[in-house]
């Protein structure tokens, strides 16, 4: 079915955080008739601490790591009296009262998951809920997130530990799953969510020793700059020349070599991959109360050795190792990515499905709500018919050169399949959709 025989398709989107919420208002705006389902009983997704769908990474202590005016909808501002960098119920919070606001709850059916999604031959999508009812849609929208879903290193370190082992999507706090109190910890891993909870951890009071146990070398900016939160207070366009070069000096300047606090230096430049944000981390390392070791080399039933020979007492491994990018309601011929690819147009639209649409799936340099706002509009322009996207052949082509250029800018990881930079998607997409409804305009014109 071409999306030009779509006359105000019945849509599902399949989820209620940020993601979904974005489609939801974008969708219901556009005068099309929506039905979103949200397996928890509240809107928000992984910003619900303890969320009732079991789902949730949040854990206690856990702040956004983009500054607050960078992160809300344009349409509908955080509070001014909310921090710059709001906590996990300030995020849900605000979550609520954007579904307030806009009347979205009349779209989402709460404590109700979608089983199964399968294509029929018509061009139709049958989806099975929760409780076996079945539902037929002319259009289907997944924005069921990306960090759900538990990624454990494969294969694992060789060897046998006997002491406490889980993912950091379990973590709640030093007591929580298990009492880390006066333990010996190793953290794996160096993106956010592994240094807020080594961080955490290595405070008088709670573990006894925390080693972060490091394989690849991240640059670790602060959250403030020249008083002001990083993302807002030096933010320079796309287009700005030697743009990333004047942030690396800026960088070295300010912040210094990663080699001083033990920390391997990184084998790629600044914004080449996935940076890590923390005032904290190198304050904790240089005062020694955290201390980063190489990648685990194997385990010695209640010791650890690493790569570099030396050996530790250890009673509990965190793994903060990343997610798998997962849809369990499709079957593995409609899509299974193989580690966390799947090559979309600009990060929404299914090559090879015209109804299957994406919202949220990729890992920005920078908020994920500006860029899901920007994609739900557009969803609804395409399903609209105001906006026709290009002929297939340019289609490929233009994910050939997409795929190319973020292998050579990004660091080859599971990580960085769907990697982006904010402001340089931002432009591709308002480019592109310019071209796109004058592809419909000229369409409708030949009718």
């Amino acid at each position: 079915m071409r999306r030009s025989q779509l006359n105000q398709p019945k849509v599902c989107v399949i989820g209620a955080g940020p993601s979904g919420l974005s489609a939801l208002k974008a969708l219901s705006d556009a005068g099309l008739s929506v039905d979103c389902y949200e397996k928890s009983d509240k809107v928000g997704g992984n910003w619900v601490f303890e969320n009732s769908n079991g789902l949730s990474s949040a854990y206690r202590s856990l702040h956004i790591n983009t500054s607050k005016r960078r992160s809300e909808f344009s349409d509908f501002p955080m509070p001014d009296h909310y921090p710059d960098y709001p906590r996990h119920e300030l995020l849900a919070s605000y979550f609520e009262a954007y579904v307030q606001e806009f009347r979205l709850a009349r779209f989402i059916r709460f404590q109700t998951g979608v089983v199964s999604a399968t294509p029929l031959p018509d061009g139709t999508w049958r989806v099975e809920l929760t409780g076996g009812q079945i539902e037929h849609y002319q259009a289907l929208v997944v924005a069921n997130g990306h960090h759900w879903d538990p990624r454990l290193p494969d294969p694992p370190a060789p060897g046998q530990f006997d002491g406490m082992a889980f993912h950091s999507h379990h973590y709640i706090d030093p007591t929580a799953p298990y009492d880390l109190r006066d333990k010996n910890v190793i953290v794996v891993g160096l993106g956010n969510s592994a240094v807020d909870i080594a961080c955490e951890l290595s405070h008088a009071g709670n573990a006894r020793k925390v080693f972060l146990s490091v394989r690849r070398g991240a640059y670790i900016l602060p959250k403030y700059l020249f008083g002001r939160p990083i993302d807002a207070g030096f933010s320079l366009p796309a287009w700005f020349p030697f743009r990333r070069s004047l942030i690396t000096l800026l960088f070295s300047a300010v912040v210094g070599r990663m080699e001083r606090f033990g920390l391997p230096k990184p084998d790629h430049r600044l914004l080449e991959a996935h940076p890590t944000v923390s005032s904290e981390l190198l304050i904790r390392l240089g005062s020694g109360d955290l201390v980063a070791k190489p990648p685990i080399q194997r385990f010695l039933h209640k010791n650890v050795e690493f790569s570099d020979g030396s050996v530790e007492p250890i009673d509990a491994v965190i793994y903060s190792t990343g997610y798998r990018v997962s849809f369990p309601f499709f079957a593995p011929d409609v899509l299974a990515p193989v580690e966390n690819k799947l090559e979309l147009f600009h990060r929404v639209f299914h090559p090879d499905i015209p109804n299957l649409f994406f919202i949220g799936l990729c890992q920005p340099l920078g908020a994920i709500m500006p860029i899901t706002e920007v994609q739900g509009r557009w969803v609804a322009e395409c399903l609209k018919g105001d906006y026709a996207l290009p002929p297939q052949g340019e289609i490929s082509r233009q994910l050939a050169r997409e795929q190319t250029a973020r292998e050579r800018r990004y660091v080859p990881s599971a990580r960085h399949t769907m990697q982006i930079d904010v402001e340089r998607y931002l432009e591709a997409v308002e480019r592109e959709r310019r071209h796109g409804r004058r592809r419909a305009g000229w369409a409708a014109a030949q009718r």
